[in-house]
């Protein structure tokens, strides 16, 4: 037989068997896709109708079946005036492995009797999920702001599985209050499914787009009022070469500035402060990121942003982003715009409402419509937190820089803010787990690798940790030497604006005067600061 016999005999047999192999696997890569968990995928769904039902649940004195949601059983959990401190729950176990990395969309009815309104906005009326991660610590999430009298009604939230998520649990019940619940079709679907897959760091890649021409910017949230005074110790004793100038009110308190108008002529004050701002920041060497940390339609009682569920609001947003680029357009003290501070998707925008992330994009793109060059600065879910990054990605809009803010773990960081408990160490051992460096290595973690997989440049617009809190001049001088690895911006959270967070305050909570002596906290900025190199004076 010729070699050419020979060759043809070969290819016959080869190429059927290679295009058999290569159906083969994509039939296993495409039934691989279909198992994973896609959005819509119900992951849990009860009604409390059956025993068996029932029984997946813990028991407990103040609850009971009962007749209720349109004639079928429901739980109902009632907790005496006298009884009203610590939490009232039963539980049931809810296994999360196969969803770890995605968003799942929780969904009930519930309706109350004379239930007292909490300390706090996230007590009260509880349906809940709870789970442990190594990587984040303890995790809690349920809707915000339910107390009271009503009728049957949804109560919904979306909630983050950690890639480590374990000992997942659903909680009915009340929580540091009285009163009378009833619960029914719980209900648990996938919102989001996996996170994207990166891809693999690019290699020697041209320098990230910064937005300027400086080693580092370093610098401080701003207070929220102008004084010059207060700029030129910024500038020129501190060294800081940015500042973070937070456009806010209302910080905090559900469904406020939703009168237009009143926000309008609030806006354009602060606008006008800001004008003054930029050119006291032009003579100290300090550049601006304009942010509008409170959005027209402020936040609901979930934390949710009007202007991410209505359009009236979205579009009015957007607007004062169209006059903010044509009133700064060029303006060289401007580092750039913050378009939205930690936005929240407790649950999906309505249709016809871009989300948080096509929000962001459509402000982005109505601005680069009247200034191509200005950077934009685009935050991630969760609160703008290191874990929103694992679902974010980039963004089609040229010269962005991403936002990371960084309170984890929030145990220590805001100990004794809304009377949570107070002497938390670090590092040491929070919530049962060790934190140190490298724990905040890991919390990072997410960011750092969309940095390295886009090329893109990170800035940490907020990190902090409460001035009372042992150790927080360890915990600050840990996540700096992070950003600094990393080829991080930062600004600390904050200057001359709330006492809590000032590093001129001691940590005795009592004592609001600044003290004599420069504080630990003090002198690490400071330390960071001297390295700082000022930006060209503008002409």
């Amino acid at each position: 037989m010729s070699l050419t016999t020979d060759a043809t005999c070969c290819r016959a047999v080869l190429i059927p068997l290679l295009l058999t192999v290569a159906w083969l696997m994509a039939a296993i890569a495409g039934s691989q896709d279909a198992a994973l968990p896609k959005p819509g995928d119900v992951v849990f769904e009860t009604s409390f109708d059956t025993p068996e039902a029932q029984q997946a649940w813990s028991e407990a004195p103040f609850a009971e079946w009962v007749e209720g949601h349109e004639g079928t059983t429901s739980l109902k959990v009632t907790v005496p005036a006298d009884q009203a401190a610590g939490g009232h729950m039963i539980r049931m176990p809810l296994d999360l492995e196969r969803y770890r990395g995605c968003r799942l969309a929780f969904e009930c009815v519930a309706k109350a009797e004379g239930v007292t309104q909490p300390p706090q906005t996230y007590l009260g009326v509880k349906f809940m999920l709870h789970y442990t991660s190594e990587e984040a610590g303890a995790y809690w999430h349920n809707q915000n702001g339910i107390f009271g009298t009503f009728d049957w009604k949804k109560l919904s939230f979306i909630s983050p599985i950690a890639p480590d998520a374990a000992g997942g649990e659903l909680n009915l019940g009340l929580q540091e209050c009285s009163g009378t619940a009833w619960f029914d079709d719980i209900k648990v679907t996938v919102y989001k499914g996996p996170p994207p897959k990166r891809p693999a760091p690019p290699v020697n890649p041209p320098p990230a787009f910064k937005g300027h021409d400086l080693p580092r910017l370093r610098g401080v949230m701003s207070p929220n009022t102008f004084r010059d005074e207060d700029l030129r110790v910024l500038g020129m004793e501190w060294k800081a070469n940015v500042i973070r100038w937070q456009i806010t009110r209302n910080w905090g308190r559900a469904g406020t500035d939703r009168d237009l108008a009143d926000y309008d002529a609030w806006f354009t004050g602060k606008l006008d402060e800001l004008d003054k701002g930029l050119e006291a920041c032009g003579r100290y060497g300090i550049k601006v990121v304009v942010d509008v940390h409170w959005p027209p339609g402020g936040r609901y009682e979930n934390s949710d942003l009007a202007i991410f569920n209505e359009p009236l609001y979205q579009d009015h947003w957007v607007a004062w982003w169209e006059k903010i680029a044509r009133r700064y357009k060029g303006n060289p003290v401007v580092w750039g715009y913050d378009l939205v501070n930690e936005p929240v998707q407790n649950a999906p925008s309505p249709p016809g409402v871009a989300d948080y992330l096509a929000g962001q994009v459509r402000a982005a793109k109505a601005i680069r419509a009247i200034d191509p060059d200005v950077p934009i600065f685009i935050e991630a879910a969760e609160w703008d937190s290191a874990s929103g990054f694992r679902e974010l990605e980039p963004v089609d809009v040229p010269n962005v820089v991403y936002q990371v803010h960084m309170y984890v773990p929030g145990q220590f960081t805001h100990q004794g803010v809304y009377n949570s408990p107070t002497g938390v160490v670090y590092p040491g051992t929070i919530g049962g787990q060790m934190w140190d460096k490298e724990q905040l290595r890991k919390v990072l973690q997410p960011a750092r690798e969309f940095q390295l997989a886009y090329n893109v440049h990170i800035y940490c617009g907020e990190f902090s940790a409460i001035r009372w809190a042992p150790g927080a001049a360890d915990y600050l001088r840990d996540c700096i030497e992070l950003f600094e690895e990393y080829g991080w911006d930062w600004t600390y959270h904050a200057y001359r604006e709330w006492d809590g967070w000032s590093v001129e305050h001691g940590p005795n909570r009592d004592d609001r005067q600044p003290t004599a002596e420069p504080t630990d906290r003090k002198q690490l900025l400071l330390s960071w600061f001297a390295k700082n190199e000022k930006p060209p004076a503008p002409k």
